[in-house]
C-alpha cells in the first residue's frame, strides 16, 4: 500500500457517531422548518450515515443557517405557550361547568354530573402524575 493512497492526517479525520447524530439533528430541524424538501432531507440523511470523515459532514449543512444566524421569534412579545397540563385543566373546568349547567336545566333530583366529573378530575390527576408534577413538600422543617 502506497502512502499516496492514504488521506492526509490534517484534512481527513474520521467522523464519530456522535458527530453524525449532531448533523442529523440539524438536517431534521431544517426539514421540519421547511428549509429542505422531504426528498432532500432523506438524501442528506443517507449521505450523513455514509460519510466517513468530518469534512464530508460539513458539506451537508453548508447551505443552511447556523444557530447564530437563525432569525429570532417573529413575535417576541407574545406570552410563552401554555403547557399541555394547563390546557387539560382548562378543558376539565369548561366541561365541568357545562355539566353543572346541564344538571341545573334538567331539574334532575340527584347530582348526576358527579360521575363524569370524577373521571374528568381523575384524568387530570393522572396527567399531572405522569408529567412529574408533585405537590410541594410539607414535611417538618429543620430550624
Amino acid at each position: 500500500m502506497s502512502t499516496n493512497s492514504l488521506p492526509s492526517k490534517q484534512s481527513q479525520v474520521r467522523a464519530s457517531d456522535a458527530e453524525r447524530e449532531a448533523v442529523v439533528r440539524v438536517i431534521q430541524q431544517a426539514g421540519a422548518e421547511g428549509r429542505l424538501t422531504l426528498a432532500e432531507t432523506e438524501e442528506r440523511l443517507a449521505g450523513i450515515y455514509a460519510a466517513r470523515f468530518r469534512n464530508e459532514l460539513s458539506t451537508f449543512t453548508e447551505d443552511l443557517p447556523s444557530e447564530s444566524r437563525r432569525p429570532g421569534p417573529r413575535w417576541p412579545n407574545l406570552p410563552p405557550r401554555r403547557g399541555p397540563l394547563v390546557v387539560h385543566a382548562a378543558v376539565v373546568i369548561v366541561l365541568a361547568t357545562l355539566l353543572i349547567n346541564a344538571w341545573l336545566v334538567s331539574g334532575a333530583p340527584y347530582f348526576w354530573p358527579a360521575f363524569p366529573m370524577f373521571w374528568l378530575v381523575a384524568s387530570l390527576v393522572l396527567h399531572a402524575r405522569f408529567r412529574g408534577v408533585r405537590p410541594p413538600y410539607r414535611g417538618s422543617r429543620m430550624t
